[in-house]
């Protein structure tokens, strides 16, 4: 199985690929703005409980190498640390006197040498700490205070950030729906049903995190990474540059991690709606798979494709379990040269230890981000794969909308030398003409695969023709708008479609609401009262899976009241007695008698017996009219059309059935 679509990506262009989901995220900008705000300010929350726990240290709980003064000019580099205090007790201010020119006094800020301590009794050390203890208590009331605005800052930020990913997604899964009812038929023709449901459902949904975490929280990582290293910078110049040196290793682990990803996450979703797809068609196909004892082979197909997503799955896995550890690595690394050269500095009292304290724990916080960058990166790609897939199908050209000229009624319907073809070179309709007035009837016959299909899709602007005219009222039908079109015709399949819900929802256009006598024609004119009064609940009865529930006839019946309802100018028949019983071929039949009544009608004659009562027969072989008249006419003429009704047995006064 082959999905040509899914390989022809080109190479990756993330920021162009983000561009084209930002209207989305505009349409919520207000709520984007919040949630990056609040973002923001719980990572300054973050950034400063290591800063206040150094403070702690170095002012309260080892009090006795205090640098301040030092960065403040009051003592120059080498002089010994000073214990520093404030003086805000009657005993604070014993001391001080007691020791006369031991204390270096600044307002309400005394000062005292390292080297003087031992000149101090246990007691009077007892009330210089005694601050100290009111220190470290208000240090907690604080730290308790941020982690308390830290939980109500996450708490809103994460409910508005989901509330507007469940918003974009909403609005992006509208659009992409939107987007698809507009397509040309021939794009659906290439597409399955399994690969559309999958960039509707699952890459939507993989577009989610990409709004609810991706943006906000990378915002977080990368203004934290960038507060960390200016907080380290800002404490130790020399520290912050030995610990910047493993910085380039990083990025480069990261970089690599990012392409070697990004190959397989777009892997996976190629696989992912190959199961999809296949997944669809087999059990669309379960009647024909189990008939032909195909279960092995569709089995085997499946396994195949199975395993091509394992394999790729595992890959994924592998290159993240190897950038992790490598991450891990060097942030032991980091570490190690913190302690290290960190801790002989605190040695040689050149940094405090609430500095390296600090340091110790902005560096696992360093980290953190990266490995959280690295899982969303993870997430990213995904998103991105799926985005990629997404943008595939939002870009494909939309089929035309016509002109601008609204068709208040259709009177005549003309072909002039209409040519046709799917592929290049292999035409279907080779120079095809033929006039049809109001209120007259056409068939058009002709062997399996002479075009006759493909005519009905030219009228109602499913294709268009590859040359000549198709006129509408003497106008070119690229004049009127396609909409306007199609509201003028109904068409009646040989095998009509049915859409989950009621009865009634399956007759009535959704935008027409008619009266309880107008309903009651169109049920008799149609031949379904007998149906609806069969169903439990008349035509409030629920019908799904395409109406599997109903027999071919009741299908059809349903679908000539629909055409009814729709009340149009030209009727469409594409064989409507072609798969029912006797019975309900003649109540069909009595329903089309109805419907053509009054009304220009097409219809394609697979059985010759729907093309005698026409005023208008057209005869087509290999894209061609070869013959054309009533059915008096040709059978006069003793020429192709003759010849059809001799082979299947035609005898005076009786039609053959089929072709």
């Amino acid at each position: 199985m082959n999905f040509p679509d899914e390989e022809s990506l080109d190479k990756p262009k993330d920021i162009r690929l983000l561009k084209r989901f930002f209207p989305f995220i505009m349409k919520r900008k207000l709520m984007v703005t919040v949630s990056v705000a609040l973002v923001m300010a719980i990572s300054a929350l973050d950034l400063a409980m290591p800063y206040v726990t150094r403070i702690a240290v170095d002012r309260y709980i080892v009090p006795g190498l205090d640098f301040s003064s030092q960065r403040d000019g009051i003592q120059g580099e080498g002089s010994p640390p000073a214990l520093a205090v404030e003086i805000k007790t009657k005993e604070m201010e014993t001391v001080i006197l007691s020791h006369p020119g031991l204390f270096e006094r600044q307002g309400n800020t005394a000062t005292l040498s390292s080297e003087h301590l031992d000149r101090l009794t246990r007691e009077e050390m007892r009330i210089m700490r005694a601050h100290d203890l009111r220190g470290t208590a208000l240090v907690g009331l604080v730290l308790l205070a941020i982690a308390g605005l830290r939980f109500l800052f996450s708490f809103v930020q994460i409910m508005v950030m989901e509330y507007t990913g469940q918003w974009v997604m909403h609005d992006l899964r509208l659009s992409i729906y939107r987007h698809i009812q507009r397509l040309p038929v021939s794009f659906f023709d290439k597409n399955t049903v399994g690969r559309l449901s999958t960039r509707v459902t699952n890459d939507v949904q993989n577009m989610q995190e990409l709004f609810t975490s991706i943006i906000t929280f990378v915002m977080k990582d990368s203004f934290m990474l960038l507060g960390i290293l200016g907080v380290l910078v800002y404490m130790d110049l020399k520290l912050a540059a030995a610990i910047l040196s493993v910085i380039p290793f990083v990025f480069l682990a990261a970089i690599l991690f990012s392409r070697k990803s990004r190959k397989v996450f777009r892997v996976l979703r190629i696989k992912v709606a190959q199961i999809n797809s296949m997944f669809s068609e087999a059990i669309g196909g379960m009647k024909v798979i189990q008939l032909f004892t195909m279960e092995k082979k569709t089995l085997d197909d499946f396994r195949k494709i199975n395993r091509e997503n394992y394999d790729a799955g595992l890959q994924q896995i592998r290159i993240y379990g190897l950038f992790m550890p490598v991450i891990d690595m060097l942030g032991s690394f980091t570490l190690a040269i913190v302690i290290f050269y960190g801790g002989g500095r605190v040695v040689s009292e050149l940094v405090s230890l609430g500095i390296l304290v600090a340091f110790i724990s902005y560096i696992k916080m360093f980290f953190r981000p990266i490995r959280d960058i690295a899982e969303k990166h993870n997430i990213l790609q995904n998103a991105l794969a799926s985005g990629e897939r997404i943008v595939q199908i939002l870009d494909k050209k939309l089929h035309g909308e016509g002109g601008s000229k609204e068709l208040e009624r259709l009177d005549t319907l003309s072909f002039d030398h209409v040519t046709m073809a799917y592929k290049k070179g292999k035409n279907i309709l080779n120079n095809l003409s033929f006039d049809l007035k109001s209120g007259s009837s056409l068939a058009i016959v002709g062997p399996t695969g002479s075009g006759k299909t493909t005519l009905i899709n030219l009228i109602v602007q499913f294709y268009k023709p590859k040359g000549g005219r198709i006129l509408i009222n003497g106008d070119e039908i690229d004049r009127y708008s396609v909409r306007s079109i199609r509201s003028k015709i109904a068409l009646v399949t040989q095998d009509p479609y049915l859409f989950t819900g009621t009865i009634r929802k399956n007759i009535l256009p959704p935008e027409k609401d008619v009266s309880k006598e107008e309903l009651n024609s169109i049920l008799k004119l149609s031949n379904c009262q007998s149906i609806i009064d069969k169903m439990p609940e008349g035509l409030s009865t629920r019908i799904s899976g395409g109406g599997a529930s109903l027999s071919s006839g009741e299908r059809q019946l349903i679908s000539i009241a629909r055409a009814f309802a729709h009340q149009p100018d030209l009727i469409i028949f594409d064989e409507a007695t072609s798969y029912v019983d006797t019975e309900s071929e003649e109540k069909i039949r009595i329903a089309v008698s109805n419907l053509k009544e009054n009304r220009t009608s097409i219809t394609i004659a697979h059985r010759l017996r729907s093309a005698v009562t026409s005023d208008q027969i057209i005869v087509i072989k290999d894209g061609r009219v070869i013959e054309k008249g009533s059915h008096i006419t040709l059978m006069k003429n003793r020429q192709f059309y003759y010849g059809l009704h001799q082979a299947n047995g035609l005898k005076k006064g009786k039609i053959a059935d089929t072709m």
